[in-house]
């Protein structure tokens, strides 16, 4: 009896180790992944630095010769500098995402090394060819349901971005030049115009705050998630009038940048769909830090889904909707549970390991 249950403890040993190795070798491909698609990247960020470089200078040689340049060219040249300098923000703001994740799977993966290492079983265990070309499959699309969810809300945002504060840039510029040309002919009006010129950068400068937050927030950086939430819960019931209760337990302490990175964007997208899909009058959050883990809860009163048909609806805009946000949770060992049906609100409960 003792023999049987030893060999059937071994097997699951065996069985667990090998299973490690299988994911070691998975993390392993995703990080060359990574690099190939960062070094694009980079090429990209390097073509728009010299393309920015260029515009810079034509619009230099603009401003000294504003009275003999078509307005044409005028606007034409400020419009492509504006949307080089866009595409490169855009860019570099990619590079900082895969580079973060490219961090996260080298740390996940130096501690399956670790537990390798110990067996004794990393050079034992060799996946075989036929099985290696599946497993390139799953976690190549496991990489690319996170990039096409990140490249829609990019995509998104640049929209967004081009619509508003691009092309009141333009408008600013144009509204500049007006100022110039009337300070000698009409004085009065001149003021006038800077008055109307004035409020408008403001308003401008404003949304340009607000777009560089939604990007990546500095003080997350800075002074951590719990402050960066409070300043996300605070913009949010401004703009849209929808009370958010938040409450804090456990640690009042920093976790690993990759933890507070991505409790911030799971939070920030559920907190935005429910303003676009539920129509809440309040929304209840919660996040409790304790010696291992970090959990948070968003709960609002709205119309509540279907938890299947908006995964489904999600993946199919490819955007980062709920089945993106349990693979981000999912890549780095935590869950994410969703409670929610017509009618009576959702709750959306999730933790990650921040050891």
């Amino acid at each position: 009896m003792n023999g049987q249950m030893t060999e059937a403890e071994d097997l699951t040993v065996e069985q667990v180790i090998e299973e490690t190795s299988q994911e070691y070798d998975q993390i392993q491909k995703q990080l060359k992944e990574l690099d190939v698609l960062i070094q694009q990247n980079n090429s990209e960020a390097e073509n728009l630095t010299r393309r920015n470089a260029q515009l810079t200078n034509q619009v230099r040689n603009i401003d000294a010769n504003l009275d003999t340049m078509p307005r044409d060219d005028i606007r034409n040249t400020y419009r492509a500098a504006q949307e080089t300098q866009l595409r490169l923000m855009m860019t570099r703001g990619q590079i900082e995402q895969l580079s973060g994740k490219q961090d996260s799977l080298r740390q996940y993966g130096e501690s399956l090394r670790k537990i390798l290492d110990v067996s004794g079983s990393l050079v034992d265990i060799v996946p075989e060819e036929e099985d290696d070309s599946e497993q390139v499959s799953e976690s190549s699309m496991g990489v690319v349901k996170i990039i096409d969810a990140q490249e829609g809300e990019r995509r998104t945002l640049a929209n967004q971005l081009h619509d508003g504060p691009a092309q009141a840039l333009t408008n600013l510029i144009l509204q500049a030049e007006i100022c110039e040309r009337l300070f000698d002919s009409d004085p009065s009006r001149a003021r006038t115009e800077l008055t109307t010129l004035k409020d408008a950068v403001s308003q401008t400068f404003q949304k340009v705050r607000e777009f560089i937050f939604e990007l990546r927030p500095m003080m997350l950086d800075d002074l951590g998630l719990t402050p960066t939430l409070k300043k996300l819960f605070e913009d949010y019931e401004e703009k849209h009038n929808i009370p958010c209760h938040f409450k804090v337990m456990g640690e009042d302490r920093r976790i690993p940048p990759h933890a507070e990175v991505t409790i911030f964007r799971v939070v920030q997208q559920l907190i935005k769909n429910a303003q676009e899909h539920a129509k809440p009058t309040q929304l209840q959050i919660s996040l409790n830090i304790d010696s291992d883990r970090a959990r948070s809860i968003v709960e609002d009163d709205g119309e509540g889904f279907d938890f299947e048909t908006a995964v489904v609806a999600s993946r199919q805009r490819k955007t980062m909707g709920l089945g993106t946000m349990e693979e981000r949770v999912g890549m780095l060992g935590g869950e994410l549970d969703v409670d929610s049906s017509r009618g009576r609100g959702t709750r959306v409960e999730f933790w990650i390991p921040t050891v």
